[in-house]
C-alpha cells in the first residue's frame, strides 16, 4: 500500500496508486448545498486535497480522463450534470507573503492572484476567445478574464484554499499585528475589496461557483458586509467525515498492514487501540451524527512509517502539526485564555458553551470582554478541542479530543510555567525515578517547590483537584512511554490519571502507574497557617485524622481500578497505584 502521506495532489494519487478513501458521493450534496459555499477545518486535515477533488471533477479539460480519475469512485458511477463542465482556478492565500505592511501584502496578494490568472490562461488558451489583459491591478485582471469567460458556453468554477491564513499571520504577528490586519480587512482593504470582487462577479458576470476553505470564521465575520452571500456547510452532519477517516476504515488498513508484516492478527486491536486514544476523537458536527474522526494526516503518517518499519512510530505527534501549538499559546494571551486553556485540561469538568460562537471579529477577540464560551469557540475552530455531549441543559460540553492534541497543551504549560535548563533537568530527573520504581517522593517535592509556587494569591479560588492534577500531568507527561488520560473510564468508575504503558514500550522498564487525587483546604485543618504546614513533617500530615481517611477512600478506590485493569491487560500489567491527598497549593500527601 502507497500512502499519500503530504499528498494534496488528487491527479497523482488517483493515477499512481495511493490509498485513498472515497468521499466522491458527497459533490452531489455539495452541489446542492449552494453556489459559493465556505467549508472550516483544522490545520491539515485534508482540506486542499477535498479541493484538488472538485478541481479534477468539475474541469472541462480533464473530460478525457474522467474515468480515470473517477470511474472507481461513487462519483464516478453516478456522475453529476455539471462534471467537467467549469473553467476552474485556484488560489491558495496560504502562498501569500504575511510580511510588510498592509500595502506590500495587498502587493503579494495580487501577484499571486494575478500569477493564477495566468495559469488559467495558458490552460484554457483553446476556448477563450480573445485577449485576457493582466495588470497590476489583479482585480482588474480578474474581471477581464471574467469577460473572456462569459463570450462561452463555460462559466467559471472558483477555489480559494486556506482564505484566512496570512491574514491570522498577520493578525497574531507581533509587527503591528492588529493595525496591518484591520488595514486588510475594514474599509477598502486588500482582502475585503478582493471578496467584493468575487461577489460582484457572481451576478451573472461569468463566475458561477466557489468553494472556499480556511480554518476558523474570523476573517469571514470581518469582511462580511463585503462578503455576505456566502454559506457556511462546516457543521453539515452529512459532511461531517468529509475530511478525516472512520474508525472502520483505520481498521481494515491496519488488519493488511499487520498481515503484509506477519504480525499476529490481535495486534490489529493493539494497533487500533494506540490510534484511537493518540489521532480519534474529532466531531464537526456537533452531535452524535458527526461520529467520531480521525485526523488524516497523522493517520497517514502512522500507516506510512508502519508499512515501512513494521512497527508504531516513536513520536506519535507529526511534526508538521506540532505548530498548532502556537493557537492555543494565542488564546492563552487573550483576555482569560489562560484560565480557558488550564481548564481544557480538565476531562472530569468539560468546557460547557451555550452555542458555538460563530461570529467573530478581531474587535471583539481583542478588545471586548471575552467569556469562556467564546474562547472555547475558538479552540474548537483550531481543532484544540472538539464536541464532547450536552450537558443537562442542553449546553454544548468542548473537550480535548485525543492524546496528541493533549500534548499541545501539556508542552505550552511545561515551557510557560517550567521554563529554562534547570528547571526541566530536575523535573525529568524526578519523572524517571517514578517512571521506573514508583517512587512519588521526587514527584510531589518538584510540584511543591517548584510547580505550585508559580499559581499566585489570585489562584487560589481554584485551589481544587484541577490544579493538583493539572500539576501531575504537566509534569509527569511522557507519550514516548505512556498511554496518559486524566479521569479514564475504569469499569464504572474515573480514575484521576492513568499511566498506562504503551505496547511499544513495555520492553522498557515503564511501569504503568494510577494516581487518586483528593482535596483539602487549608481551612479544613483547624490549627494550621501555612507556615506550620510547610514544617510538618509528612508522617504527622498522613495521621492527621482530616487526612487519614482521605488516603483509605483514595486506597479503596484505587484496589477496584486495579482489579478492574487486571482483566483488561491482564499478566503485561506492572502496576503502582498511589494515593495523594493536596492541601491548598501548598503540600502533598501521599
Amino acid at each position: 500500500m502507497r500512502f499519500p502521506y503530504g499528498i494534496s495532489n488528487f491527479h497523482k494519487i488517483a493515477t499512481q496508486g495511493y490509498f485513498y478513501i472515497d468521499r466522491s458521493d458527497r459533490i452531489a450534496l455539495i452541489e446542492e448545498a449552494g453556489d459559493q459555499l465556505l467549508l472550516l477545518r483544522p490545520r491539515r486535515f485534508g482540506k486542499s486535497l477535498w479541493l484538488s477533488t472538485l478541481e479534477n471533477y468539475y474541469d472541462l479539460a480533464c473530460a478525457e480522463s474522467f474515468d480515470q480519475l473517477f470511474g472507481s469512485l461513487a462519483i464516478g458511477r453516478a456522475p453529476t450534470a455539471r462534471r467537467n463542465s467549469y473553467f476552474v482556478m485556484k488560489w491558495n492565500f496560504s502562498t501569500v507573503d504575511p510580511m510588510g505592511d498592509a500595502e506590500e501584502i495587498r502587493g503579494a496578494l495580487y501577484r499571486h492572484i494575478n500569477a493564477e490568472i495566468a495559469s488559467t490562461i495558458s490552460k484554457y488558451g483553446d476556448w477563450l476567445p480573445g485577449t485576457v489583459e493582466i495588470q497590476d491591478d489583479a482585480l482588474t485582471s480578474f474581471r477581464s478574464l471574467l469577460a473572456a469567460v462569459s463570450q462561452t458556453p463555460h462559466r467559471l468554477y472558483l477555489l480559494i484554499d486556506e482564505y484566512d491564513n496570512f491574514a491570522n499571520e498577520v493578525l497574531v504577528s507581533r509587527d503591528r499585528g492588529e493595525e496591518r490586519y484591520n488595514a486588510l480587512v475594514g474599509g477598502e482593504g486588500a482582502i475585503k475589496t478582493v471578496f467584493k470582487a468575487i461577489k460582484a462577479a457572481a451576478e451573472g458576470r461569468g463566475l458561477d461557483r466557489v468553494f472556499i476553505t480556511g480554518v476558523s470564521p474570523v476573517v469571514m465575520a470581518d469582511i462580511t458586509s463585503g462578503y455576505n452571500v456566502v454559506e457556511d456547510i462546516s457543521l453539515e452532519p452529512e459532511l461531517a467525515d468529509l475530511c478525516g477517516f472512520h474508525e472502520s476504515e483505520i481498521a481494515a488498513v491496519l488488519g493488511q498492514l499487520i498481515a503484509e508484516c506477519k504480525l499476529p492478527t490481535e495486534q490489529t486491536a493493539e494497533a487500533l487501540a494506540m490510534m484511537r486514544s493518540f489521532y480519534n476523537g474529532y466531531n464537526f458536527a456537533l452531535c452524535p451524527e458527526g461520529g467520531q474522526i480521525y485526523n488524516p494526516t497523522l493517520a497517514l503518517y502512522f500507516f506510512k512509517h508502519f508499512a515501512k518499519r513494521c512497527s508504531y512510530p516513536e513520536e506519535m505527534l507529526d511534526n508538521n502539526l506540532a505548530m498548532d501549538r502556537n493557537r492555543i499559546e494565542y488564546i492563552a494571551g487573550l483576555p482569560n485564555g489562560e484560565a480557558v486553556v488550564t481548564a481544557a485540561l480538565d476531562r472530569g469538568e468539560p468546557l460547557t458553551v451555550e452555542q458555538l460562537e460563530r461570529r467573530f471579529g478581531v474587535d471583539r477577540m481583542l478588545h471586548a470582554p471575552q467569556t469562556e464560551g467564546f474562547l472555547a469557540s475558538l479552540l474548537y475552530f483550531f481543532g484544540v478541542l472538539t464536541y464532547g455531549g450536552r450537558g443537562l441543559l442542553r449546553h454544548l460540553e468542548l473537550v480535548i479530543p485525543n492524546l496528541v492534541v493533549r500534548k499541545l497543551y501539556v508542552e505550552r504549560i511545561q515551557e510557560s510555567l517550567l521554563p529554562g535548563y534547570t528547571l526541566d533537568r530536575e523535573r525529568r530527573a524526578a519523572c524517571v525515578r517514578f517512571y521506573s520504581e514508583g517512587d512519588l517522593e521526587p514527584v510531589c517535592r518538584f510540584i511543591e517547590q517548584r510547580f505550585l509556587p508559580v499559581f499566585d494569591n489570585r489562584d487560589l479560588r481554584w485551589s481544587n483537584e484541577l490544579v493538583v492534577k493539572t500539576a501531575f500531568l504537566v509534569t509527569l507527561f511522557d507519550d514516548l512511554g505512556y498511554i496518559m488520560d486524566s479521569e479514564t473510564a475504569v469499569g464504572r468508575g474515573y480514575c484521576d490519571l492513568s499511566m498506562i504503558v504503551r505496547p511499544d514500550a513495555r520492553r522498557y522498564g515503564f511501569l504503568d502507574q494510577v494516581i487518586e487525587f483528593k482535596h483539602l483546604k487549608l481551612a479544613d485543618l483547624p490549627g494550621l497557617d501555612s507556615e506550620t504546614l510547610a514544617e510538618l513533617p509528612r508522617e504527622q500530615l498522613r495521621a492527621r485524622p482530616e487526612i487519614a481517611p482521605l488516603l483509605a477512600e483514595a486506597e479503596a478506590q484505587l484496589t477496584v481500578y486495579r482489579r478492574r485493569l487486571e482483566d483488561i491487560y491482564g499478566e503485561r500489567l506492572n502496576l503502582r497505584t498511589h494515593a495523594v491527598v493536596c492541601i491548598g497549593l501548598l503540600r502533598c500527601v501521599w
